[in-house]
């Protein structure tokens, strides 16, 4: 794990052992509320007396949930597993057979491939789809894992064959779109979420939206979650972090 440069040159390693072990022994008998009550007033004390401390905003690159805390998954995971894996098999047939017919065709086949645990569990364990009991989530998916998304709808018989074979060619109506596209395939896809980062920026400014409907009264979007892949070409990190920061302040 990378460490800030002033933390590598350690003059006594006997006494920050010392220090760590004291810290492990609050978190393990009084909790981490306790451990953060005394790292801050260490920080305080320190300051006050005069001590430059280096300011650094980089947090540990660790899940905010540790091992111990986490839930167990539900769910058969053998048959999970063997869903997914046909799922992902039948993404990339879908593209390489389109592409059979012309290379013109295109499509992205490493895009779902490399998110397809997200999804699942997603799909498997967490969105909902709008029935009378549930508004139904908001999802925007990211517009280059499409053949997954495709391909995961053909196993559970909403797609055809047919509309398989057509990928790419959907002009004529017996085919399916190259990206989420609600005009085209309004009973498929919620949001249009590829062209320049799109997606992202539709599912910061939803959020803001849904906040604004529930705390005037006018819907309860408690219970309606919103997921988006952030993981979107052309969507810079100056452009999130102004979407980001400009929405929670209003």
């Amino acid at each position: 794990m990378d460490r800030p440069a002033f933390l590598l040159d350690d003059i006594d390693p006997q006494e920050t052992r010392e220090w760590l072990d004291a810290l492990a022994s609050v978190l393990e008998t009084e909790g981490p509320e306790r451990a953060h009550y005394l790292l801050e007033s260490l920080v305080d004390k320190a300051r006050r007396s005069g001590a430059n401390l280096p300011y650094s905003p980089n947090t540990a690159y660790i899940n905010t949930i540790p091992p111990h805390a986490e839930d167990s998954l539900p769910g058969d995971q053998e048959m999970e597993h063997k869903l997914r894996s046909i799922i992902r098999w039948n993404a990339v047939a879908l593209v390489l057979r389109a592409n059979k017919e012309s290379s013109e065709l295109g499509g992205h086949i490493a895009s779902y491939q490399s998110a397809a645990m997200l999804y699942d569990i997603g799909f498997d364990h967490f969105w909902h789809a709008p029935s009378k009991a549930h508004g139904g989530d908001m999802i925007f998916m990211q517009g280059h894992s499409a053949p997954g998304v495709y391909a995961r709808a053909f196993l559970e018989g909403r797609l055809t064959e047919e509309q398989l074979e057509n990928f790419r060619r959907e002009v004529d109506g017996n085919g399916i779109s190259s990206y989420p596209h609600p005009w085209l395939m309004p009973d498929f896809w919620q949001f249009p979420t590829v062209s320049m980062g799109l997606g992202p920026i539709q599912a910061i400014y939803q959020a803001r939206f849904m906040k604004y409907l529930h705390n005037r009264g006018i819907v309860n979007t408690v219970a309606i979650d919103l997921a988006a892949e952030i993981f979107q070409l052309f969507f810079s990190e100056p452009t999130f972090e102004k979407c980001t920061c400009v929405n929670p302040r209003r």
